[in-house]
């Protein structure tokens, strides 16, 4: 793996936690959606929700871990 890479594992396993959040969110709309096509709106509309509940969760661990992949560059 490039160095850089290597330099921001922390905070790159962050982001990925988080796009799987989003997609695992979205996986189980789509499912519900098939499942009840007349709910489809008010699925979309929590889903929507969720995402943005996930996204703010994310932030804080994602700024630590952030800081804690440059304290460990700093030496």
């Amino acid at each position: 793996m490039p160095p850089t890479v290597m330099i921001w594992r922390r905070t790159l396993v962050e982001v990925l936690h988080l796009v799987i959040g989003i997609a695992g969110a979205a996986v189980l709309a789509y499912g519900a959606t098939w499942s009840l096509p007349h709910a489809s709106a008010t699925i979309w509309a929590v889903t929507y929700g969720v995402m943005a509940v996930v996204v703010a969760m994310s932030l804080r661990p994602i700024v630590a871990a952030a800081k804690a992949d440059r304290r460990s560059t700093d030496g």
